[in-house]
C-alpha cells in the first residue's frame, strides 16, 4: 500500500502528463465499451422487433425475405396468400390467433400495413410487451387508421387529421387513392420497431380503395366512400400472416403442414430462428467493428508506455534517492508498474463513466431516429471481461520501463550527464 500511495503522489507531480495519459486511455476505452454496448443492444432490439409471433406465414420464399418484408417492411413479397387458404390454417386447432397482413401502399415513404383489429391485441415487441396508445384508439370505421409514433412526429399529425394513401411505393400524384382519405383515431406509442414507421388500416379499407384500380393504375374517376359496401369487402389475398399457437410443443408440426400445403406454395417461418441467420449476415461488419476498436485500445496502450518510457529518463534521480533512502530494486519496479495501474484504471474509470454520459443523454435521439433502444445499464459478465483484459494489458505494458527502472543502478542517477 505504501509504494501505491507513492505511485498515486508521484502522477500527482506530473498531473499535465498523467493526465494525458489518463484520457488517452479513456478515449480508447470509451470507444471499445461503446462499441461493445451498441453492437449488444443493437441485437437485443434487432431480436425484439417481433415477440410472441409462433409462425410468420407467407408466399413460398426464403425465410430471410419473408422476415423482411413481414416484420421490417423491407422489400415485397414474391407473391401474395390466398383468403381460402388463409381460413382454413385460421381453422387449424392448434392456432390460437392469427394476425393477417396486406401491404403494397405507403405514404410519404411510410409503409402502409392493412390488418385486423387483432394486430392491436396479440403483436408484441421486445420482452412481450403490447402496443399501446398514446392518443385515441384502434381503426373502427372503414376509413379510419392508426399511425406510428415516428410518422405522427415526422409529419406532424395529431388526431382527427386526413391522410392519402398511395398506391405503391412511390408517393405520386396519379398513383395516390386521394377520392378516398382516411381520418387519423389513434396513435400509437413508440417500440423502437418499424411498427413506429407504419400507417395501420383495417383489411376492407384496402380493399375499398383499390375499386376501379387494375395492374396499378386507376380506371376511370374512382369510387367515393358513401358508395362503398363495407360488409362486401372480402379480401382476396393477402401478404403475410402471423400466427400464434395454443401450444409451443405444435409448432413444428404446423410448420411442416403449412410447408407442404397443397393448394398453393407457402412457407412457414419461425421469427427466432430466421432473426439468428439475417444477424449472421452482419456479423462481418460486426466483428469488423470490434477489431477496429481493439486497435484503438492498443493505439492508447502504446501512447501511455511511450509516456512512461519519456518520463523514466526525466526521473533517474527520482529514482536513485529512492534507492539512496532504502528502496530496493524490486520496489522501484513495482512503482512503475503501479503507475502503470493507477493510468489503465483511472482512464478504464473515466472511460466508462464517458460511455454512460453520452448514451444517457443520444438515447432519446437514436431511438427517434433509428429505432435503436440503447440503455445506460451496468457493465455485463462479457463488458466487464473487456476492461479486465485491458487493465491486464495496461500492467502488462508497464513491465517494460519498470524493468529499465530495476536495472538503473544508484550511481547512474547519481551522476550528472551532460
Amino acid at each position: 500500500m505504501a509504494i501505491f500511495r507513492l505511485a498515486i503522489q508521484s502522477l500527482t507531480n506530473r498531473k499535465a502528463t498523467a493526465f494525458l495519459t489518463i484520457l488517452t486511455v479513456a478515449i480508447s476505452v470509451a470507444l471499445l465499451l461503446g462499441v461493445e454496448r451498441v453492437r449488444t443492444q443493437a441485437k437485443e432490439s434487432f431480436a425484439n422487433t417481433i415477440s410472441g409471433t409462433d409462425l410468420i406465414v407467407g408466399a413460398r420464399s426464403g425465410q430471410v425475405n419473408l422476415l423482411l418484408y413481414s416484420v421490417f417492411r423491407i422489400g415485397n413479397a414474391t407473391n401474395n396468400i390466398g383468403w381460402d387458404s388463409v381460413e382454413e390454417i385460421q381453422r387449424h386447432p392448434s392456432v390460437a390467433w392469427s394476425i393477417p397482413i396486406s401491404l403494397g401502399d405507403s405514404h410519404r415513404g411510410f409503409r402502409v400495413v392493412g390488418t385486423t383489429g387483432d394486430y392491436f391485441t396479440h403483436y408484441k415487441y421486445g420482452n412481450k410487451q403490447p402496443l399501446t396508445f398514446t392518443q385515441g384508439l384502434p381503426f373502427n370505421g372503414l376509413f379510419d387508421t392508426v399511425i406510428g409514433a415516428e410518422v405522427a412526429e415526422k409529419l406532424n399529425y395529431k388526431l382527427g387529421d386526413d391522410i392519402v394513401i398511395a398506391h405503391g411505393l412511390a408517393d405520386r400524384k396519379f398513383s395516390r387513392h386521394d377520392n378516398l382519405p382516411f381520418t387519423i383515431t389513434g396513435i400509437l406509442a413508440p417500440t423502437g420497431t418499424p411498427v413506429d414507421r407504419s400507417v395501420h388500416v383495417s383489411l376492407p379499407a384496402i380493399e375499398a380503395i383499390h375499386i376501379g384500380w387494375e395492374s396499378g393504375a386507376r380506371m376511370g374517376g374512382g369510387v367515393s366512400a358513401e358508395g362503398i359496401d363495407p360488409d362486401k369487402l372480402q379480401p382476396e389475398q393477402i401478404t403475410a400472416l402471423l400466427v400464434g399457437l395454443k401450444s409451443k410443443i405444435q409448432t413444428f408440426a404446423l410448420l411442416r403442414t403449412i410447408n407442404e400445403y397443397k393448394r398453393e406454395p407457402l412457407t412457414a417461418i419461425m421469427p427466432g430462428i430466421a432473426l439468428h441467420e439475417l444477424w449472421g449476415l452482419m456479423s462481418v461488419a460486426e466483428q469488423a467493428l470490434l477489431v477496429v476498436s481493439g486497435f484503438v485500445v492498443v493505439a492508447g496502450l502504446l501512447g501511455m508506455l511511450s509516456s512512461l518510457l519519456t518520463s523514466l529518463n526525466e526521473r533517474r534521480r527520482e529514482m536513485a534517492i529512492l534507492r539512496a533512502m532504502g528502496a530496493r530494486p524490486a520496489h522501484i519496479f513495482a512503482l512503475l508498474i503501479s503507475e502503470a495501474v493507477c493510468l489503465t484504471l483511472l482512464g478504464i474509470m473515466l472511460g466508462i463513466a464517458s460511455v454512460f454520459a453520452v448514451i444517457t443523454i443520444a438515447a432519446p435521439f437514436v431511438l427517434s431516429q433509428y429505432g435503436l433502444q440503447l440503455s445506460a445499464t451496468f457493465l455485463n459478465s462479457r463488458e466487464w471481461m473487456l476492461m479486465g483484459i485491458v487493465l491486464v494489458a495496461g500492467l502488462l505494458v508497464g513491465v517494460l520501463p519498470a524493468l529499465r527502472a530495476y536495472r538503473q543502478s544508484l550511481s547512474d542517477g547519481m551522476t550528472i550527464r551532460i
